[in-house]
Parts: structure tokens; C-alpha cells; sequence
């Protein structure tokens, strides 16, 4: 459309847009944010952005997925990743709206339970069916759950304890009874006080380690849980350094994260997120150049 993107359901609901000059879609429609209805949770993320993608909690081909595990299993002995998603706490943020979804989960936590049930039978009839198709030829399975923002987690740990880590445990335990997989979260943010019970629940790896945010230092996390789990990311700072240092200045805090995060394993270089617009070409071959020699 004139000065924006638009992302459209298969209704031809606009579900999120881009206006010209951002770097990223924002999510402009949300299906329970005037009342909800629990028994159509599935009906509805079909109108939301983030889960009207063909990805889970949506429709799984299970049989272009496995023929292209296989092949892609054939090519390399490098680990591959199955990237499965089972987002509990942002599937809610999805469909409620954030502010709104907190809400939920401070003032009525029994209907929040109930949401978080319903939403978890759909995970797991997806896992079931994503794990039959390629669970024999992935190492790492990928799930998905924001749980932290700049200054911190966004719940408390006994909000987490009560309504989410039952049900993290659940998926990933299944994951791991169902295939030989690794279990790895995307979980951006300040996550440190959560990690305890992120690793009981079953957790293997966490990414992207964003040490840009409160008490996500990378040595403090390295000294205290890297016997526990291993760090998919945190190195370099896509926020601050990646966009807006020199080349020499992302060299440096490239060398200066390895050194930190190597040691005894349990580290995979990889940027903080996603790789923006804006970064200048010369910074991410600096981070590249300086990572390979540092290996």
C-alpha cells in the first residue's frame, strides 16, 4: 500500500504492516483484544501474525518436511536445527495484545491456565506430528518463548514457576521422549533470574543471549550456568555494537565475547538476533573475519 508494507491473513485482514523507512513489520491486528473465546483458539491464529505463517501452531506438512530433513541430512554432518516454535507465553501476547495478556495472567490466573491448556494440546498434537516427520534426522529442536525485555524478565520466577515451566517441561521432555534432540529456547532479554528453572524444565542451549540487557553480563552467565547449558549466541551485540561501532570496534568485542564464552565448551558463536538494515556491510564482515580467527 502507499508509504507502508501490509501483511494480510488469508481473509484479507491486515495483520501487521511496515511503514516505508522501518526496519521490521509491526502487528496491527489482535484477535482476542475485544473478548475471547477458548474453545476457537485455533481457529483464530490463522489472524495473527506471528502464527498465520505456515509454521507451528499452524498447519505442518509433515511430508515436505521430512523429504527435505533428509536431504538436508545427507549433505552435511554439521548439527541442523528443526525449528518448531511452541510459544506459550507469546502466543499469548499474540492474541491478547502484550499489555493485555499480563493483565490476564496477573488477575486471572485460572483463565490464564485454561488458555495455556488449550494451547498446549495444539503444541503437542504439532510436536507429535513435526517429530514423526524429521525427529530422525535433526539434533536440535527449536522452540520459542520472549520471556525478558531490556531491565529484566517480564513475570517473576513464581509467575513462571505457576504457569509456564510445567508446561515448558511437559513440551521438552516430550520432544526428547519422541526424538534424539537437544532442546534449544529463543528467548530474548534479560532472562538470568528465570535460567534456574528454565534448565530444570529441560532446557539444553538458549539463544540469542542478549547481553546488552540487565544482569545478562556474559561471564557472569558463563561462570554461573555454562556447566548447565550451552550459549547459542551473546557474540556481539547486535543493539549497539553490530550497527554503530567501527569495524575495529565489533573486532574487538567479538574476541573479547569468545574469550569469555569459549572455554570449556558449551558456546556457538552467533550474533545477538537478527542481523538489521542498518548494519553496515564492512561491521558484519569485521564480526565474521574476527570470529574465524578466534576459533
Amino acid at each position: 500500500q502507499e508509504g507502508r508494507w501490509v501483511i494480510r491473513s488469508q481473509s484479507g485482514r491486515i495483520l501487521a504492516h511496515m511503514p516505508d523507512g522501518a526496519l521490521y513489520f509491526e502487528q496491527t491486528y489482535f484477535p482476542f483484544l475485544e473478548g475471547d473465546d477458548l474453545d476457537a483458539i485455533g481457529d483464530v491464529l490463522g489472524e495473527s501474525m506471528w502464527t498465520a505463517i505456515a509454521s507451528p501452531p499452524g498447519p505442518i506438512d509433515a511430508t515436505s518436511l521430512a523429504d527435505g530433513a533428509r536431504r538436508l541430512r545427507a549433505k552435511t554432518d554439521r548439527a541442523i536445527i528443526g525449528l518448531f516454535g511452541g510459544n506459550l507465553f507469546e502466543v499469548g501476547q499474540f492474541l491478547y495484545r502484550n499489555d493485555q495478556f499480563m493483565m490476564l495472567l496477573a488477575a486471572e490466573p485460572q483463565r490464564a491456565h485454561r488458555f495455556l491448556d488449550k494451547l498446549i494440546e495444539i503444541h503437542l498434537a504439532n510436536l507429535e506430528r513435526f517429530l514423526t516427520a524429521v525427529g530422525e534426522y535433526i539434533d536440535i529442536i527449536l522452540f520459542g518463548d520472549d520471556l525478558g525485555m531490556q531491565t529484566g524478565p517480564m513475570m517473576s520466577p513464581r509467575m513462571y514457576r505457576e504457569l509456564f515451566k510445567p508446561r515448558h517441561r511437559l513440551l521438552w521432555n516430550r520432544a526428547k521422549e519422541l526424538a534424539d534432540v537437544k532442546v534449544m529456547l529463543h528467548c530474548c532479554g534479560g532472562v538470568r533470574e528465570l535460567m534456574p528453572d528454565l534448565i530444570e524444565a529441560g532446557l539444553d542451549a538458549i539463544n540469542p543471549v542478549q547481553i546488552s540487557c540487565a544482569g545478562m553480563d556474559a561471564g557472569e552467565l558463563k561462570a554461573e550456568f555454562g556447566k548447565d547449558v550451552t550459549f547459542w549466541g551473546g557474540g556481539c551485540d547486535t543493539q549497539d555494537v553490530l550497527p554503530n561501532g567501527t569495524p575495529e570496534q565489533v573486532a574487538q568485542h567479538v574476541r573479547q565475547q569468545v574469550r569469555i564464552l569459549r572455554p570449556g565448551g558449551g558456546f556457538v558463536f552467533q550474533q545477538v538476533h537478527n542481523v538489521l538494515a542498518n548494519v553496515p556491510s564492512e561491521n558484519i564482515v569485521a564480526m565474521f573475519d574476527a570470529v574465524n580467527a578466534a576459533m
